[in-house]
């Protein structure tokens, strides 16, 4: 079997293993998708998969998530 076998033509998943979704935004903060894109992602048109594609980068800022520990209470003089 070589590597031309699984080959598939197709958008790849956003998915970055990092699944937690933020509370108020409801997107992931790894993918930054919705739980209804992710769920629905497998049976997408390639054309629905490109059009969240381009919208993520401008989720960015909807889920900034606080850093927690000493990092987030230190603050510059």
């Amino acid at each position: 079997m070589t590597d031309q076998s699984w080959a598939r033509d197709e958008i790849e998943s956003p998915c970055v293993k990092i699944c937690v979704i933020h509370p108020q935004a409801g997107l992931c903060v790894g993918c930054l998708r919705s739980l209804d894109e992710i769920s629905a992602w497998s049976r997408m048109s390639a054309e629905a998969r490109r059009t969240i594609m381009a919208e993520l980068p401008d989720r960015k800022s909807a889920v900034r998530m606080r850093r927690g520990g000493r990092a987030a209470r230190a603050r510059p003089a």
